[in-house]
């Protein structure tokens, strides 16, 4: 017999999952319920997928939730235990605190032993990309592979840059963005999402929406971090085999002139010493590639964890 209890967290389980599918865009599919949620480090965790099988962790970028990994999700599932994360600030979360990327890569690290994932596979997207390569090279026989997508090392255009120069950058960049007020915040996320996140004008709104969830002071320190970051020294002593996927639109590429093996080339560049490396573009997309090419993106995907 069903319980009070039991009712009340069937209730909030179906409360849940009616939200978040009301908030995705048009036409897309319910989102999956997950067997398991929990948090490590005010990181929240959903445990989707098979009881065995190589972990997939998936970590959304800037300002990302789950939503980002639905397609992910029900791809993969059948045959892998997949882990969504959301971080800090993210998505509806309590604000990040200071230093938030440093408190994400510790607590991805304290996920993956507290649940003893055995060589899991990070997928990560921007920003979950770049939590990926740090933590690969801050613990290289912790992962056995790693995959991201559109996430570098370094963040591009800022190459050059002395490293004296980079905390003033990075300040700017967090005041900038966090002091915006919501209104001019989701403003702001519509307009990147049409200019730099998805092909499809539509989508990009209805996703700016799910972007504009996020608390602006997070997504500014999130930003300050990366902008200060440059992990290519390290990459020679990351362990696990790397999949960089890069997103390329002829289009956005035309004012440079940048062909897609020259991106493609740009990226190996940033990301060269690293032992096992593999960069693959894809195309016709944009930052949100796996919402632009979801089949390209999960063929991808298919064919590196078959080879590890």
């Amino acid at each position: 017999m069903t319980t009070a209890r039991s009712r009340r967290r069937l209730l909030a389980a179906a409360l849940c999952c009616s939200l978040l599918y009301a908030a995705l865009p048009a036409g897309a599919a319910e989102p999956a319920a997950p067997a398991e949620r929990f948090e490590v480090d005010g990181v929240l965790v959903e445990r989707h997928g098979a009881a065995r099988g190589r972990p997939l962790v998936l970590i959304p970028g800037l300002g990302g939730g789950s939503w980002v990994w639905q397609d992910t999700i029900r791809a993969f599932g059948a045959d892998h235990p997949v882990y969504v994360l959301t971080l800090p600030g993210f998505d509806g979360r309590a604000p990040a605190g200071d230093a938030p990327f440093a408190a994400a890569r510790a607590a991805v690290e304290q996920l993956i032993a507290s649940r003893r994932l055995d060589k899991p596979v990070i997928v990560g997207h921007s920003l979950g990309g770049i939590l990926g390569i740090a933590i690969a090279e801050d613990k290289p026989a912790l992962l056995g592979g790693l995959v991201s997508i559109d996430g570098l090392p370094v963040f591009p255009g800022t190459e050059e840059m002395p490293a004296v120069q980079r905390p003033a950058f990075a300040d700017g960049m967090r005041a900038r963005i966090g002091q915006l007020p919501a209104d001019r915040f989701a403003a702001q996320q519509q307009a990147y999402m049409r200019t730099v996140g998805v092909l499809d004008m539509g989508k990009a709104d209805e996703l700016a929406k799910l972007q504009a969830r996020s608390d602006p002071a997070s997504v500014g320190r999130y930003t300050a971090d990366v902008l200060t970051l440059d992990l290519r020294p390290g990459l020679k002593s990351i362990a696990a085999p790397v999949l960089v996927i890069v997103p390329y639109l002829d289009l956005d590429a035309a004012e440079t002139g940048q062909t897609e093996a020259a991106k493609a080339g740009y990226y190996r560049a940033l990301m060269d010493g690293t032992p096992d490396l593999t960069v693959e573009p894809v195309a016709p997309a944009r930052h949100f590639v796996m919402f632009d090419q979801p089949e390209a993106v999960d063929a991808a995907l298919r064919k590196f964890l078959a080879r590890l």
